[in-house]
């Protein structure tokens, strides 16, 4: 069963053509309610002898009609109802650029099967919970969503201003569980994530590189680039931005020197049970215990253990960092030199590793950078890996990254469209 109303001066018509903000030459010709699927369905129709301007953008404002073909739109619905808007497009004959084009209506954009309002809504649904809870909440195909998402995700992203570049950050995070991998460089001064992509490889960056070129920016405009000490890494920022300075991460060195002293702690509690269950006590900064834990870190320190020696060195580490600048160089030569000498395998071998990194380390004195903001950046990408479960690809979750990390920083992607 249905029923439908046709007078065009009916109030009810009138309404619906004020909220769906539809112009002339535009006009509402029929409304149909089917009561078996309860849907609404809005039938729109241009008025006879009407002209367009040329949808190519020429210039021409008179091009007549050539052909028609019906199209159909999901608009937000009206009460609980599904609503589709119908509408008779016209292809008109532009004499001045002499071809002929499909007319862009002013309710969609081109080639979508959903209105503007309709796009802005499920935007605003997918930016606060997963696309699975929306495509449900919208009664639509997940596949569909998916499609408007990337659609704005791109176009924003595209719209990134790269031209004032110059420091950046390159960090990677798990996409799945396992060993898949997504890398993500940010710009260190806007902290916008400019681009992520699969791996965690030299090419990543040769792909990063590529996308700069794309931009019509020069390689040579990234002055500083802040990373791990993945070999990686280093090697395709040597490769593909020669004459960038590689500042490493201090949070990655600090998390290399606490990794050595769990493993001299993991040795000694073999021979020295009190130390097992302790491994927060020597990793955590002491101003972080409890005041039963700071007193039995005191306690364990007293004892001429191998970890607390260890432990004394990563206390000179932490120091390390707050050495005036003309002297950090002399300061940790010394530090390298006590780990060598500290007869303690893992620190003898994390002495060796920073050695062998000493310029990229003693950089961050002047550039200052690390990669702290993409440790938030990684909490934004697990909270997308969360809203994006049953993504079908990578290619999903790295738009939901862009969305995630960007929505605040991009007005493409505020709340006016999420």
């Amino acid at each position: 069963m249905s029923f439908s109303f046709n007078s065009k001066h009916d109030q009810f018509n009138e309404m619906l053509r004020m909220a769906l903000q539809v112009e002339r030459p535009w006009e509402l010709t029929k409304v149909e309610f089917n009561e078996k699927h309860k849907e609404w369905h809005l039938y729109f129709d241009f008025e006879r002898g009407s002209a367009f301007p040329c949808p190519i953008g020429c210039g021409h404002n008179g091009c007549t009609v050539y052909d028609s073909d019906w199209k159909t739109w999901r608009h937000l619905d009206f009460w609980e109802w599904k609503t589709y808007m119908h509408a008779r497009v016209p292809r008109v004959d532009c004499k001045l650029c002499e071809k002929v084009t499909t007319v862009r209506v002013p309710w969609s954009r081109p080639e979508s099967h959903f209105t503007l309002q309709f796009d802005s809504w499920a935007m605003r649904l997918m930016s606060e919970m997963s696309v699975n809870a929306a495509a449900r909440e919208l009664r639509e195909h997940d596949t569909r969503m998916w499609r408007i998402f990337h659609y704005y995700v791109d176009e924003a992203m595209n719209a990134v201003d790269f031209s004032t570049v110059k420091r950046i950050a390159i960090d990677e995070t798990s996409s799945r569980r396992g060993h898949r991998y997504i890398t993500l460089f940010v710009d260190v001064d806007t902290k916008i994530v400019l681009f992520a992509t699969e791996g965690k490889g030299a090419d990543t960056v040769g792909r990063f590189k590529g996308l700069l070129s794309d931009k019509g920016v020069n390689s040579e405009q990234i002055e500083e680039v802040c990373c791990d000490m993945s070999a990686a890494f280093i090697r395709g920022v040597q490769d593909n931005f020669p004459k960038a300075e590689i500042t490493f991460d201090k949070f990655h060195v600090m998390g290399m020197v606490n990794e050595a002293v769990d493993d001299v702690r993991i040795a000694e509690q073999k021979t020295t049970p009190e130390l097992k269950r302790t491994k927060y006590f020597w990793l955590k900064n002491e101003s972080d215990l409890s005041a039963e834990q700071k007193d039995a870190l005191t306690k364990l320190k007293d004892l001429n253990l191998q970890t607390g020696r260890a432990y004394r060195l990563k206390l000179a580490m932490q120091e390390f960092w707050k050495t005036p600048h003309i002297l950090a160089d002399v300061y940790l030569r010394e530090w390298i030199g006590w780990a060598t000498r500290s007869q303690l395998q893992p620190m003898v071998d994390l002495a060796k590793t920073v050695k062998q990194h000493e310029e990229g380390i003693l950089r961050w004195f002047h550039s200052k950078m690390t990669n702290g903001l993409l440790e938030g950046i990684n909490g934004l990408v697990q909270a997308a890996k969360r809203r994006a479960r049953g993504f079908r690809n990578v290619h999903n979750l790295i738009s939901m990254v862009y969305m995630t990390a960007n929505k605040h920083r991009l007005p493409a992607l505020g709340a006016s469209r999420a």
